[in-house]
């Protein structure tokens, strides 16, 4: 009856060293791989941080998992990024044909509509992130950007500034 609060089977001391050393392994190879392991740099990046939770959660809560297998498949998935974003980096086909290209949604207080359309964002979604950014004024916004990780950039200011041109580099207009 109290299974749900307490299962009297489970090995407690078992997850909480699978807790321990599951942990050790993640930093040792975070130590290794450096900082980007858990960046949301690309739409890869963020898968790779799912799969990453998922096994962490794996080992975890199924003991009969061992902890050398969970090592095996969190260095897989690391190495895998690491060589992914090697190749987007050194390779311009690969990137071209592996990533999204930012798009610009929102230009010099103007909404591009057919954007919006072909990225599948409602004017209310775009509208709320520019609340989120504390825009008073369409037209202070300078430039909003669908980047490649699904996350909007908002530019504006309500200063006299122009937008340098390199902050919208690799950015699709249209």
């Amino acid at each position: 009856m109290f299974d749900w609060i307490y299962d009297a089977d489970s090995p407690l001391l078992k997850v909480a060293l699978s807790i321990i050393a599951i942990f050790i392994v993640m930093i040792t190879i975070t130590r290794i791989s450096g900082l980007r392991t858990f960046a949301k740099m690309s739409s890869f990046d963020f898968a790779s941080t799912i799969a990453v939770g998922t096994i962490l959660g794996a080992i975890i809560l199924h003991p009969e998992e061992s902890i050398v297998k969970g090592a095996v498949a969190l260095s897989g998935i690391i190495a895998f990024q690491t060589l992914f974003s090697l190749l987007v980096r050194k390779m311009k086909w690969f990137r071209s044909f592996a990533t999204n290209t930012p798009l610009l949604l929102m230009e010099d207080g103007e909404i591009l509509y057919d954007n919006l359309k072909s990225a599948n964002i409602g004017k209310t979604d775009l509208i709320a992130k520019l609340r989120e950014a504390n825009v008073l004024e369409f037209s202070e916004v300078q430039a909003v950007v669908l980047e490649s990780t699904g996350d909007m950039s908002v530019l504006h200011t309500n200063e006299n500034k122009s937008l340098n041109d390199d902050l919208l580099e690799g950015v699709r207009r249209k």
